[in-house]
Formats: structure tokens, sequence, C-alpha cells
């Protein structure tokens, strides 16, 4: 990453905390292997490929946590102008308009202002994957059989973040000259859950023209 975009993707502009994989865990093992690929230049097509051998769950868990942290950063550095006045509905464009449901204070889907509804999301994520019953860190304690179920829709907004970034504050990004990173992590992003399936197609139209 250049000076620039250090400066630009800066510890103070995170949303929320990065999530981090303890070292000596196989899932350390895991992550160091995917940056390994994606630092080497090794086509994204490659890279999202489950290995040879490894475990379906434990590759999907180490990229919802590291899209997590991704997608957190690129959030960060334009919240500031993503504010209720600016964006008073979550939403993609005219087309698309997302709405909040958690099960709890939100029991049905609720039409709230972006900023309101990315600070539930991140809360809402931070929850699961910090949950050592669906994201378990110790080695032997199996997933949940309703796990990739859970992850799909985590990913399924988090690539909510990825449209109104790029439909409403895209303009912000290429100020800061963050446009190839982000660009890159749509990319990697959309690659993995295309090819692990886990995200419906139609999900993914808003951000079409991209790919």
């Amino acid at each position: 990453m250049s000076i620039a975009l250090k400066q630009v993707f800066n510890k103070d502009k995170t949303f929320r905390p990065k999530r981090k994989f303890e070292p000596g865990t196989q899932r350390f093992e895991l992550h160091k292997r995917a940056q390994a690929s994606l630092n080497s230049g090794v086509d994204l097509k490659a890279a999202v490929q489950l290995p040879s051998g490894e475990d379906q769950n434990d590759w999907v868990a180490v990229h919802v946590v590291d899209f997590f942290n991704r997608i957190n950063l690129i959030y960060g550095t334009i919240c500031e102008f993503c504010t209720e006045r600016t964006c008073p509905v979550m939403s993609g464009g005219p087309k698309y308009e997302y709405r909040w449901q958690d099960d709890l204070k939100y029991k049905k889907p609720t039409a709230l202002p972006a900023p309101q509804y990315m600070n539930l999301l991140m809360d809402w994520i931070e929850v699961q994957i910090n949950n050592e019953e669906i994201f378990p860190t110790c080695v032997g304690v199996p997933f949940p059989k309703n796990f990739l179920q859970i992850c799909k829709k985590i990913l399924c907004r988090l690539f909510r973040v990825f449209v109104h970034v790029y439909i409403h504050h895209f303009d912000r990004v290429i100020v800061m000259g963050a446009e190839a990173h982000v660009n890159t992590c749509y990319k990697h992003f959309y690659y993995f859950v295309t090819e692990m399936n886990l995200i419906d197609r139609k999900e993914l139209e808003p951000l079409r023209y991209l790919m």
C-alpha cells in the first residue's frame, strides 16, 4: 500500500476495532496464506479457491473476518460524509433501499438513515464474529450446523456497504486516491462470495456494472 493510501486508511479512521486471529492457530495460518496469495499478485479468482485439504468452514471464517475488517476500514474513511442529512435512507441509488431487521429491537424491516444502519450492522457483525459458539477459536471446537447460513447473511449485509459507498460516496473515495484499493477489495469480495456460492446473484445486481 502506498504512503498516500496508508494516510487514507489510517488506524484512527477505522470504524470498528479490527478482529485479529490468534498466532499459532489454524485460522491464523490460513489468514497468512490468503494474504500471501493476495500480496504475491496472484489472480484474485485463484486466490479465493479453497486450498486442497482445508476445511471449508475455516476458509469462510477467515474471509468473513477479513472482509469485515476491510469494509469497516473503507466505510471509516467516508463515514464523516455519510450523515443523516446526506443519506436519510440506507440505499444504493433510487432503485435499492435496505431496511434493518435484527429480531431484537427491530423485529420488522425498518427504514433507517444510512449511518444508523451502518452502526447497527457493524455492531451486529461484531457480536457474531466474537461469539465463540459461532466462530470458535479453540482447536477441535466444531462450527455450528448453521454456520454457512450465518456467514451468508453477514456477507450479504456487508455487500450493502459496498453498494452504498460506490453509489453515494465514490466521489470521496476518488478524491482520497483510494479507488484502486476499494476496487480491488470489492473484486476480492465478489470473487470469493461467487466462488463459494455465499450470496445470491440477484443480490449482487446493484454493482453488476463493476464486473
